[in-house]
């Protein structure tokens, strides 16, 4: 017997969508220096920070492994369809149309929203996930990459974006998607969006299909986000560069050559290839397109008749994704990185204060607004440093007359204000008791390197070659997320524990799971933290996969090996259901590095082709995930 939501019977466990949307505040440091003042504690709980499950061992072969006790179950697939009328996923048979009914392609980020209140809470909700990049090599059968079609184009277009989707569990713990249900619909490359704060209109957001400089076709390159505490979703253009290309001959006294080659855009073809069937990719045909991307994008996940908007107030870069939490005085802080090597840390803090009964105020927050950049000092201490048109030397003399230059070059604003450059910073989550911010430095093997300029270690990154990555753990002053102050020390130096220059939290090397290259992260409700990965074969030659780490008490920094993932794929996007007796994580790009005539992979369904996947984990004895009895 299956219950439906809202049935009689329907059962579940305790927590407000307020709460979980608190507690879907992502986010916590301790090498170096101590940190001054006092600092809050926390009650342990029994076993390693109230875990129990015994490490997998590396993964191997082609099949996701989970820890004893605990079940992953594949919930949605790419092109499974999650709109009313969308047809079933035929690899050979795509349209355009299809795709923008059906579930995107490389599933990143997870967000969890309760539908329900009460004992329902963590057992019907709305899911949300990001759809990063496309693979037209292993998702068209008959594509050449020398000659792409104009429909192949908008196929892949249509697979980025996000996917809105309800699901719930049945009686008997498994999740189903209803893919009936109105609530479920998608933004794609293809969607309108809209240019808001100091950058919308500036003359280099214009293009010949919008003059105005405002109004933009799609999103691109959507990697992680965060869920809002007034109950939006703000998601991250991270690699947009990819798809803009032949600037070859483009003039290097306009002063957008250089921003061209600051954020990465190639000088001639791109990965995608894009710009062989639309000029629109094309520097040369539309120089100011890619200015309209890079952006956090923040979208109302119960209406789609809100057309999303691209926040410019948080500048334009490379990021991975943001998290959110309220100030002191009750104003929005966005913490989020740049995720490229030697790119620096950001915060954003807002103008105006939350407001808990006006919706349209909290919906224009993100406009207006104080941009930070990250300077982390050798003693241990740190600022946020503003980057503000005007101030020390964001002036007209360097390219920002205006607060519209600082959001449009942003990494420029920041390397002349002295903050410091990072080893590929990417996700940033908080702590959900000591408020702490923990920043994942996923790798940088050019720290050192005598060919690069300014690339020497510096004590927020003391390894040269860093090829395995590393985690920041951040204490603004006084717990407030508005702080200009911040104390920081290393929580852990990734890579093999034998090695001298590993370190995980101060908890014994021999005892921990190996792990590398440090990318999403999430906390569980007793504040463990959990971290996805994404390149430990280039370091271990292990498959990426989930790690659980405490943050507090004895066990601090004990790292155990939870869930792994499959040949060509990385994990991403962790997310509990508020009582934590559900994770859902994605597993990315599987047999990437393959075709689809030789694959690596031919997850999840052992076919071709391989298909990026949600998966549900739970606890066989329907415990909290991370605490089910050996053997379940």
């Amino acid at each position: 017997m299956m219950l439906e939501p809202g049935s009689p019977g329907w059962r579940g466990r305790t927590l407000s969508r307020r709460a979980a949307l608190r507690g879907g505040l992502l986010g916590g440091l301790s090498l170096f220096l101590p940190f001054a003042g006092n600092k809050r504690q926390l009650p342990v709980p029994s076993g390693p920070g109230g875990l129990s499950f015994p490490p997998v061992p590396p993964g191997a072969g082609d099949a996701v492994r989970v820890a004893d006790g605990h079940v992953a179950q594949v919930l949605l697939r790419w092109g499974d369809p999650v709109l009313p009328g969308a047809p079933p996923f035929d690899p050979r048979r795509q349209s355009a149309r299809a795709q923008a009914m059906q579930f995107g392609y490389n599933a990143d980020y997870v967000g969890f929203i309760p539908l329900q209140q009460g004992g329902s809470a963590s057992h019907h909700g709305l899911l949300v996930v990001n759809h990063e990049s496309p693979n037209a090599r292993l998702m068209l059968p008959d594509y050449d990459p020398d000659d792409p079609t104009a429909e192949q184009l908008d196929i892949q277009l249509a697979a980025l974006g996000v996917t809105f989707v309800e699901v719930y569990s049945d009686v008997d713990d498994r999740w189903k998607v209803r893919s009936d249900s109105p609530r479920n619909w998608r933004v794609t490359g293809l969607s309108p969006t809209l240019l808001s704060g100091p950058a919308a209109g500036h003359p280099w957001t214009r293009t010949s299909a919008d003059p105005d400089g405002t109004r933009v076709l799609g999103m691109l390159a959507n990697c992680s986000a965060a869920l809002t505490p007034w109950g939006t979703l703000l998601t991250s253009e991270e690699n947009f560069h990819l798809f803009f290309g032949d600037r070859n001959d483009f003039p290097e006294d306009d002063p957008r050559y250089w921003i061209y080659i600051d954020y990465g855009l190639p000088l001639k073809g791109t990965q995608f290839g894009f710009e062989k069937a639309d000029d629109r990719f094309r520097i040369d045909k539309e120089p100011n397109e890619s200015f309209r991307f890079g952006y956090q994008v923040e979208i109302d996940p119960f209406d789609p008749s809100w057309i999303p908007r691209k926040r410019t107030a948080l500048g334009r870069l490379r990021s991975e994704g943001a998290s959110v939490a309220l100030t002191a005085t009750g104003q929005a802080a966005c913490y989020y990185g740049d995720d490229i090597m030697f790119a620096c840390v950001y915060k954003f803090v807002s103008r105006h204060a939350m407001a808990a009964l006006d919706r349209q105020h909290n919906l224009r927050l993100l406009d207006e607004g104080t941009l930070f950049a990250a300077r982390f000092n050798a003693d241990g201490s740190g600022d946020w440093l503003p980057l503000v048109a005007g101030r020390g030397p964001l002036n007209r003399a360097n390219g920002f007359p205006s607060q519209a230059e600082v959001c449009l070059n942003t990494i420029r604003a920041a390397s002349l204000a002295g903050a410091t450059r990072m080893d590929r910073p990417e996700d940033i989550v908080i702590h959900p008791h000591t408020r702490k911010v923990y920043i994942a430095l996923t790798k940088n093997p050019l720290r050192g390197d005598p060919t690069v300029q300014r690339s020497e270690p510096d004590a927020a990154n003391p390894r040269k070659n860093n090829r395995a990555g590393h985690i920041i753990e951040l204490e603004e002053d006084r717990a407030d997320h508005g702080a200009t102050r911040f104390r920081w020390r290393i929580f852990m130096l990734c890579g093999d524990p034998a090695a001298p220059d590993s370190y995980y939290g101060g908890y014994p090397k021999s005892l921990v799971s190996r792990m590398a290259c440090p990318d999403n992260m999430v906390f569980d409700k007793d504040g463990n933290l959990w971290v996805a990965t994404d390149g430990q074969a280039d370091v271990f030659g292990d498959a990426d996969a989930l790690f659980a780490i405490p943050t507090e008490g004895p066990e601090r920094g004990f790292a155990r090996r939870f869930f792994t993932g499959v040949p060509g794929a990385e994990i991403t996007g962790p997310c509990f259901t508020p009582d934590c007796s559900t994770l859902f994580v994605s597993v990315q790009h599987p047999g990437e590095g393959g075709t689809l005539s030789e694959p690596i992979s031919s997850w999840p369904d052992g076919v071709q082709p391989p298909r990026p996947a949600v998966v549900a984990i739970r606890a066989l004895d329907g415990r909290q995930v991370g605490k089910a009895a050996a053997g379940g």
